[in-house]
Parts: C-alpha cells; sequence; structure tokens
C-alpha cells in the first residue's frame, strides 16, 4: 500500500458526502424524510427515499422514478426490503423501461438486482466497479454484486414514454459515475448534492476527473438538479461555481499548511477542517490525499515519507 494511503486508516463503509462545513448550500430547497412513500416532485419524475440515513447519506438514498405510462428507476438504492417493497408498489405495474444506477456504491445500487427480479427490467446504466481503496475494507463502500444488463456511455440514451433520458459520463467521486438527463433536469447522483460537497477518495476517486466533470455540469443548461440526497438545486450553474470555487480554495488552504511546514494528511485535516463531525476525519482525509495527489502531478507539492511539503 503506498504511503499516502497508509496515512489515512481504516475508511467509512460508505462514502458519500463530506463535512457540510463550508458547503455552500443556499440555492438548495429544503427536504423531509417520508420514507418508503411516493412523492411527486413535478410532472414525471417521483421520489421515494431510503431508510438508510447516516453522515453520508443525510435522511437517506433518494430513489428516482422517471415518466408515467413508463418508468425508468434510477438509484434503486439498498438492498432494503421495505424499500424494494415501497418501490414496487410507486411502480404499480407500469413497465419498467430501465433500472439506473449512478455508480456502485452500496447505498446506490445494490437494489438494482432484486429490483429487476421482481419487474423484469434490465440494469442499464454506470460501469460495473469494486475495488479496494483508501485503507482497510474500504471496499466495502463498493456493490461487488452490480452487474449491469448494459453499460451507456456518455451521450447514450435510453427512452422512456418516448423522451430520452440521456447519460453524462460525470468521473470524480468514482471513475465509472454517471448523471442523467430528462427534460431539463439532471439527476445529479453524489457528484453534486444540495447538503454537502462530495468525497472523492483515491485511488478510484480522482479530483481532478472531479473538477472537469464540474466545469462539464458548468456548460450544460439544466433547470435543476436531483441529486441522490439532499433537497433539489434550483440554480444549478450558480451551485456549481460556488463548489468550485469551494474546491479551489481548499487547495489554496492544503497549499498554505504544507507550505508552512511538511505535514502528514491528518494533521492538515485537524486545521482544514475544524470542529469536523469525528465520523467525517477519515472521509475528510481522503479528500485531501485526492488533492495532494493532483497538486503532486502539477508539481506544487511532493511527498516525503508520510509528509506533504510545497515543491
Amino acid at each position: 500500500m503506498p504511503r499516502a494511503e497508509r496515512q489515512l486508516g481504516q475508511s467509512a463503509s460508505t462514502i458519500c458526502a463530506a463535512s457540510q462545513a463550508g458547503a455552500p448550500r443556499g440555492k438548495a430547497r429544503g427536504v423531509e424524510a417520508p420514507y418508503a412513500k411516493l412523492e411527486e416532485l413535478e410532472p414525471g419524475i417521483a421520489r421515494v427515499l431510503a431508510h438508510n440515513p447516516s453522515a453520508f447519506t443525510y435522511y437517506g438514498t433518494q430513489t428516482y422514478l422517471v415518466g408515467s405510462g413508463e418508468v425508468a428507476v434510477i438509484d434503486p438504492g439498498p438492498d432494503l426490503p421495505e424499500h424494494l417493497d415501497a418501490l414496487e408498489k410507486a411502480i404499480g405495474g407500469r413497465r419498467v423501461a430501465a433500472i439506473m444506477c449512478t455508480h456502485t456504491h452500496r447505498d446506490h445500487s445494490p437494489a438494482a438486482r432484486p429490483l429487476a427480479e421482481r419487474t423484469g427490467a434490465q440494469i442499464i446504466g454506470c460501469a460495473a466497479l469494486a475495488l479496494e481503496t483508501v485503507g482497510p475494507r474500504a471496499d466495502a463502500s463498493f456493490d461487488g454484486d452490480y452487474r449491469p444488463d448494459r453499460e451507456l456511455a456518455d451521450g447514450e440514451a435510453i427512452e422512456v414514454d418516448g423522451e430520452r433520458i440521456i447519460a453524462v459520463a460525470t468521473p470524480g467521486h468514482t471513475s465509472n459515475h454517471l448523471c442523467f438527463a430528462w427534460r431539463g433536469a439532471l439527476f445529479s447522483g453524489d457528484h453534486v448534492m444540495g447538503w454537502s460537497t462530495t468525497v472523492v477518495v483515491p485511488p478510484d476517486g480522482d479530483m481532478a476527473a472531479y473538477m472537469q466533470s464540474l466545469d462539464k455540469l458548468r456548460q450544460r443548461d439544466d433547470r435543476v438538479y436531483y441529486p441522490a440526497h439532499g433537497p433539489p438545486v434550483d440554480k444549478p450553474q450558480q451551485y456549481v461555481r460556488h463548489l468550485v470555487g469551494h474546491r479551489i480554495q481548499r487547495e489554496k488552504q492544503i497549499l498554505r499548511l504544507v507550505g508552512e511546514k511538511p505535514r502528514a494528511i491528518p494533521d492538515i485535516v485537524a486545521n482544514a477542517y475544524p470542529g469536523l463531525d469525528p465520523r467525517l476525519v477519515v472521509a475528510a482525509g481522503g479528500s485531501v490525499l485526492a488533492h495532494l495527489l493532483d497538486l503532486e502531478r502539477r508539481s506544487l507539492v511532493e511527498q516525503q515519507q508520510d509528509l506533504w511539503t510545497a515543491a
């Protein structure tokens, strides 16, 4: 295991979101937690909230039903019997055009196969991915059983009610992350969330790719984002600009800290995230490592044993 990865120790079992501290949330609507109930958000888009709340998932994973006469199910969520029952009830006998996963963390994709067995639908969306990441048991965040019937590449689409749901490749949080666009709405998975910044944990999470994906979304004209966790984002381009600015400020902060003296990642986390929820310390360390690796590729920092310093 590389030295930088050893510094982080045991990873969280579900890696979705980072600390809310410093996250720009001003353009996101409020959300409640009506578990296992179908809620219409707008014509053709409804939500069922899974009962898996945590420091990483907010109130839980939001599974979206897209369409009216037939539906696509986006991010089926965890394999919880009550959630699967609620989804089956919400579908109400309609044809399921596809079960679509934005990525393969265990709060997003494990319900895909059992839901496919209940409905006869195909699993169409992100590629399979199950990796060990930083530290012991970090692979617990990935769904190793996920097997899509069809993978979607950037720009590929399926039809629901005669309208296309288009895949938008957004690597960064994970290398296989997709968003899905439909009628001006973007189902943003964990790439952009209204309640928190996103954890980017190497080696599969990549900060440079994440920033490029944010810029890709900034150039789009989506009218609203529906994330897998937290409230909708009503002014997405403005919100993405805030997220980019937040990451740039974090990068400058890390450069300042390692410019003062050589520092290990826990020392950087302690200084960059004062008052951080202890449950999120390891995840924050993962994002710091992602920044450092990106800065190292740009020859702005270098590693000396377990310490990082300005180049």
